[in-house]
């Protein structure tokens, strides 16, 4: 049996600014549908509520999916059709209800030796919270909260 391809989807309030802030906690790059977005308007595939403008206004303007965003790992490859990562990704998808409990699977970020303090402060610039540290026999690390309530690890 060949390994099967994944990716990790996490529901959102707002997709877009989920997807920005997991770009830049990890040093990701924040996926680029336009071209397919663009092409589906242009022929009527898909109605214009489907879609939403990202980052209005700025210069890295793009058309992009009202409930979808989605990150990759910079150095996997690309869909040159869809946009899409091959690789490591995140996707977030809009639900409409909040979240209301612990997640059941959370993510650990694992900063280089001796930078997890100034990782935790860069983090909490980006949007993140600390929960709570922890040092245990086996280790320590630090709980985070993303922008909407998620949480993280930071070892």
């Amino acid at each position: 049996m060949n390994a099967l391809h994944w990716k990790l989807v996490i529901d959102a309030a707002d997709p877009h600014a989920q997807a920005t802030f997991w770009a830049a906690a990890l040093g990701y790059a924040e996926e680029d549908h336009s071209g397919l977005v663009g092409k589906l308007l242009a022929a009527g595939a898909v109605p214009a509520e489907a879609t939403v403008t990202v980052r209005a206004g700025k210069p890295d303007e793009r058309l992009g999916w009202h409930d979808l965003a989605a990150v990759r790992h910079p150095d996997d490859p690309v869909s040159e059709e869809n946009g899409a990562g091959l690789g490591r990704r995140i996707l977030f998808q809009r639900v409409p209800e909040a979240k209301t409990v612990k997640n059941r699977l959370h993510l650990d970020v694992h900063a280089p030796s001796g930078t997890r303090d100034a990782e935790v402060e860069r983090l909490e610039e980006l949007g993140a919270s600390v929960l709570r540290r922890v040092a245990e026999q086996g280790g320590a690390w630090v709980v985070m909260t993303d922008p909407e309530g998620n949480e993280f690890c930071v070892q």
